[in-house]
């Protein structure tokens, strides 16, 4: 299978956010020692952070025993549990707090983001407990609509989630972005896009061996949702991915598991955008309306629409 022409796909825009993230995270950050790795990602996160003026301060709690941060601009009609990117093995509280201060600002609900737990210091199923103990505790802290929205590692932890509180806890939906969900990693977009900018196939690969100490578990849906053997029951779903991510195919895959299940789901990739996108939708065109789509989704969500 060919792969793709970025320079005809990717926008000037976007390619100046590519090239603003390498300044920062260079694309061989693999090779440094895992401390390292993790200060470069802080130092990029600060260089793109754009919280909304007015922004209330957050409070750092913790639900479920989990760390946790709750960003509110008042009296909110529903809660919203943000699981933050970072490929399981980068990323905290602090890496996109200014995207969850903007969800609550754009939706007007509580935003709590769950300070899952890292690899290779912990390794699967530590991420996914955490998240899941998260959830739980946020449901019974605050009764009403709760929708799960996951960014990268993030969307793959709210997917198994989602999965996993089936008939125990009413979820009102989930956005996954950029998500992993366990696809076939030998075809489609894994192909297509195994060099993309941003995130390429063995990036997925190594990560996920991080994420296990090694070998992947075969058929263990709190990893991966598409391991799954059964789709019903699920919250309404969209799944949002970029075109040019060698993950884009799992959001394709998730929807259509969702459908034939006679479950509601929708799937959008964005054109001409990379993985990790949200990042700049203040520099980017096409993220801003993105991020947009999203958060009219999960206000949609909380009210019963979708």
């Amino acid at each position: 299978m060919d792969e793709a022409d970025y320079l005809d796909l990717i926008d000037d825009e976007t390619w100046e956010f590519i090239r603003a993230s390498a300044r920062h995270f260079p694309p061989d950050s693999a090779r440094l020692a895992l401390d390292m790795q993790r200060a470069l990602h802080r130092q990029m996160c600060r260089a793109f952070r754009a919280a909304p003026p007015g922004a209330p301060a957050p409070e750092d709690r913790s639900f479920g025993g989990v760390p946790c941060r709750l960003h509110a601009t008042g009296s909110a009609p529903g809660s919203v549990v943000f699981l933050h990117s970072g490929g399981f093995v980068l990323g905290d509280l602090d890496s996109e707090d200014d995207l969850c201060a903007e969800i609550a600002a754009a939706t007007g609900l509580r935003v709590i983001s769950v300070g899952y737990r890292l690899a290779p210091e912990h390794v699967h199923p530590a991420a996914f407990q955490d998240a899941l103990a998260g959830t739980k505790a946020v449901a019974l802290a605050f009764p009403g609509p709760l929708v799960l929205v996951g960014h990268d590692a993030g969307g793959s932890l709210a997917a198994s989630v989602a999965h996993a509180l089936r008939g125990r806890v009413a979820l009102s939906g989930q956005v996954l972005i950029c998500p992993a969900l366990g696809g076939n990693r030998d075809r489609g977009s894994y192909l297509t896009h195994a060099t993309a900018p941003m995130l390429s196939r063995q990036d997925v690969l190594s990560m996920a061996a991080i994420r296990h100490g090694g070998r992947e578990p075969a058929a263990d849906p709190t990893s991966d949702a598409l391991r799954d053997t059964d789709f019903r029951g699920l919250p309404p779903t969209l799944v949002v991915t970029a075109q040019c991510d060698p993950l884009s195919d799992d959001g394709r895959a998730y929807r259509d598991a969702i459908r034939a299940a006679a479950g509601r789901a929708r799937w959008i990739e964005e054109p001409g955008l990379v993985h990790g996108f949200l990042r700049g939708r203040h520099r980017i065109t096409r993220a801003a309306q993105s991020f947009a789509r999203i958060t009219a989704a999960v206000t949609g969500m909380s009210r019963g629409q979708f």
